[in-house]
């Protein structure tokens, strides 16, 4: 464990200017012109290790990723890596910056590459610079590589973290305990599937949000590798071509060989390959960072950066120009003429199967875009955040046409309605995924938001899901004047893919257990999902197991 702990925050509330928010699904708004926190000079020499977290490198049984922050530029960023003989190995760190688009704030990040690791070790680390204040006693921490070739192992994951500071918008004392359950169960890596820490919605401060997650996913994060995928609020106005300067200066990734490194990745532990995708590239919804108004969004001055008028959405989709699906076919193509890989875990942010009513609800774009090549190669299971919920699907292959409904006319609309391939499994009967592929909604990480209500159709009592069959691109607020608001999903259908849906909370953690079996045998992946009753009212570290599933099916060898 980490024998450090992360900057205190509680006076960041005296450093805030003024916001006015619009809404969740909008950015808020900042009252004149944006300027630097005052603090951050007196700090100018600081070079103190933050915000350090792991991400595993092309193969994780032999290559780790270490990464931080420092207030101001660290001299010989470095980490000292003890090796399981006992001798000390230093590995200078690479540099990365970025110059926040809206307030001008530099930050500093940092990146050690460890490869040459032994398989299944136990290695302890310290991190450190020339001008770290701890340098006496630098920060600490331990992680431990992947096995070779087939063997048990933990994972967990969910999305939605946002920070436990309440000054934010959108951040809940909640996501410190979410991050403390990831240790309560150990596992080898965590996934964060998307919308990390909600920057984009408090944008006069967005380094200051990034900070205040990074410090509090410390705890767990530079333990183990959290593996990432971006969200639509990682998108940031004037941060980069797609606005993930942020996310990708922060974060060191797998390669995948395209011209978006970053964005999307895949690697292997056992016999399961893992691919994380970014679906701000093909979903209808535009729900990144957007000006509500009614006043412009002002950078500051020193960026020079031109204010953004209200009504501005940062809409990305389409931007690798069909790029990342060919990646992906390609990816899944291969591992499906790979008789060592059993199962593919696919992690994105966004859903394709949703029923919740007052969350987003599903994407068609996905539908398109993806669930064909997940049918055609054997996807066993996606795992999505967006909506701040728990949901999970019947295993779905193929679609219905024509299923749906215009939300407003109730005219028939072809939202392509995933098929399930079987609504009548028993509750203790493993599912098998080799005939279908099963999508689990986890976006109850940490953010502060209502509880999702589900909705029924009051004539068949089926549940009812929203889907966006187009772009809802900002439009006119019919109640205030020269502020806009985003239209919600423009189509519904039965939801009949939906099989298990948590009424009680939005928060839980989702632990995985996999078995590669024996050879001509079966494999299992079990999955325990834990939530967390009452933490929508009151915060707690209080989480209970809420259902089991067996995933099953038999080994390719």
């Amino acid at each position: 464990m980490a024998t450090k702990t992360p900057q205190d925050s509680a006076s960041l509330a005296s450093r805030r200017g003024f916001l006015k928010f619009a809404g969740a699904s909008g950015l808020a708004t900042a009252a004149g012109a944006m300027s630097r926190t005052a603090d951050a000079a007196s700090a100018s020499a600081d070079g103190t290790p933050e915000q350090v977290h792991l991400t595993w490198g092309g193969d994780p049984s032999n290559e780790v990723i270490v990464s931080w922050a420092s207030l101001a530029q660290a001299a010989q960023p470095r980490v000292q890596l003890t090796t399981h003989e006992g001798h000390m190995r230093v590995v200078h760190a690479v540099q990365r910056t970025y110059t926040d688009g809206l307030n001008g704030e530099i930050v500093c990040t940092y990146h050690a590459r460890l490869h040459g690791l032994h398989a299944d070790t136990t290695y302890q680390y310290t991190v450190t610079a020339d001008n770290d204040s701890n340098a006496a006693q630098p920060f600490s921490a331990s992680f431990k590589t992947a096995r070779h070739g087939r063997h048990q192992f933990r994972f967990t994951s969910y999305g939605d973290l946002a920070t436990p500071n309440t000054g934010w918008v959108l951040s809940s004392p909640q996501s410190r305990f979410a991050v403390q359950a990831v240790e309560r169960f150990q596992p080898l890596f965590h996934l964060l599937n998307g919308d990390l820490c909600y920057a984009n919605l408090n944008p006069t401060q967005q380094p200051e949000v990034w900070r205040d997650f990074g410090n509090n996913a410390q705890t767990s994060a530079a333990n183990r590798p959290w593996m990432p995928c971006p969200g639509n609020h990682e998108v940031e106005f004037h941060n980069g071509a797609q606005g993930f300067d942020s996310y990708l200066t922060r974060y060191t990734l797998p390669d995948n060989g395209t011209r978006f490194p970053g964005r999307w990745y895949s690697f292997r532990v056992s016999s399961v390959l893992f691919v994380s995708l970014d679906a701000d590239d093909v979903v209808y919804q535009d729900a990144a960072a957007f000006v509500a108004g009614p006043a412009p969004l002002t950078p500051a001055a020193s960026t020079g950066n031109a204010p953004i008028q209200p009504g501005t959405s940062f809409y990305i989709r389409g931007y690798s120009n069909g790029e990342q699906t060919r990646w992906l076919k390609k990816t899944l193509r291969e591992a499906s003429h790979d008789d060592d890989i059993d199962w593919i875990v696919v992690q994105m942010h966004q859903d394709a199967l949703s029923s919740s009513k007052t969350g987003n609800g599903s994407d068609k774009g996905i539908r398109e875009a993806w669930l064909p090549l997940f049918d055609r190669y054997g996807v066993d299971l996606v795992l999505c955040g967006h909506d701040h919920d728990y949901e999970r699907s019947h295993p779905v292959r193929g679609c219905n046409h024509h299923a749906g409904r215009d939300a407003t006319t109730g005219q028939p609309v072809d939202t392509l309605q995933p098929r399930p391939v079987s609504t009548s499994q028993r509750a203790n009967d493993p599912i098998d995924t080799s005939h279908g592929t099963v999508h689990l909604i986890l976006g109850g990480g940490g953010t502060s938001a209502p509880l999702d209500v589900y909705g029924l159709d009051q004539g068949t009592g089926l549940p009812q899901a929203q889907i966006f069959t187009k772009p809802n691109h900002p439009v006119a607020s019919t109640t205030t004047a020269g502020a806009f608001v985003r239209p919600v999903a423009d189509a519904v259908e039965d939801a009949i893919w939906s099989a298990q849906r948590d009424t009680g909370t939005g928060y839980g953690i989702a632990v995985f257990d996999c078995d590669p079996g024996e050879h001509g045998g079966k494999t299992t992946i079990t999955m325990n999902y834990y939530h967390a009753p009452g933490a929508d009212q009151t915060p707690t570290a209080d989480y209970e197991l809420f259902e089991t599933i067996v995933l099953e099916k038999r080994c390719r060898r």
